[in-house]
């Protein structure tokens, strides 16, 4: 079932539909910092959100104007709620299955599309990636921020059965695209995926499903697997000079609590 936005899991444990920041006081077209609250919550997006891994240490949140903000549809603080504006294609490849094109010229920080499906608790989504063989095809995203009281706050979105076309992007090792979680009504974050550099119609676009790409190094959590652990993992074919040869790896779903 094709879902532009993220919908609440069949657990029934978050709902991103709900609407639970307060909204902005501003009246005019567009929100400006440091007037704005929801700007002031962390970066924008004329800020240091979009400049990929070159960004400092840590990244600070995303939070758009919401349904509540006195703010007009046109103001600038309002982007991954608009949706999908480019022209995309999903296409076959020789050897990665299904993936996704851009039929037109993308700049660099542009807002390409979102990693929408079914929005999960971590026992169900753990429920979900047990019950698949080494054989089937794993969408399931899992998001982790780390807050500076060492808190860490996680996300599962799984687009196997409900979903939008970011379910069809392939992992690269270099890839041109990356992903920013943005908030837009709750806590729950829609994860955006935006064009790391200027990318030409025609081009396949990918990102890096651990994360390396906006993260500083060592930060990730993918794990290195045991030579036994490289018999289920699935090859990666993005062709990239740094290929790492298979998929990024994260046993944490798989591991017996």
């Amino acid at each position: 079932q094709y879902s532009p936005d993220s919908v609440a899991g069949a657990d029934g444990e978050m709902d991103p539909s709900e609407v639970t920041f307060p909204g902005c006081p501003c009246r005019s077209r567009s929100c400006v910092s440091p007037a704005c609250p929801c700007l002031c919550r962390g970066h924008n997006y004329s800020g240091l959100c979009l400049r990929g891994a070159g960004q400092g240490r840590f990244a600070r949140p995303v939070f758009e104007c919401n349904a509540l903000c006195g703010c007009g549809e046109r103001c600038q603080n309002r982007v991954v709620q608009r949706g999908l504006h480019l022209r995309l294609q999903v296409f076959r490849t020789p050897c990665k299955g299904w993936g996704v094109r851009t039929l037109e010229f993308v700049p660099r920080g542009t807002f390409v599309c979102e990693y929408a499906g079914e929005v999960l608790g971590w026992a169900e989504a753990r429920r979900r990636t047990r019950a698949q063989s080494p054989q089937d095809p794993n969408y399931i995203l899992a998001v982790r921020e780390h807050l500076h009281s060492g808190r860490v706050l996680q996300t599962f979105v799984d687009p196997t059965h409900v979903g939008n076309v970011g379910r069809f992007l392939n992992h690269s090792c270099e890839p041109n695209l990356f992903m920013v979680p943005v908030r837009v009504d709750s806590m729950v974050p829609r994860l955006a995926l935006f064009a790391a550099t200027d990318i030409s119609a025609g081009e396949e676009l990918c990102y890096d499903y651990s994360g390396r790409s906006h993260n500083p190094p060592g930060s990730s959590r993918e794990q290195e697997p045991l030579e036994q652990d490289n018999r289920v993992r699935k090859p990666c074919y993005c062709g990239s000079s740094t290929c790492a040869s298979f998929l990024p790896w994260d046993s944490s779903l798989f591991a017996t609590p």
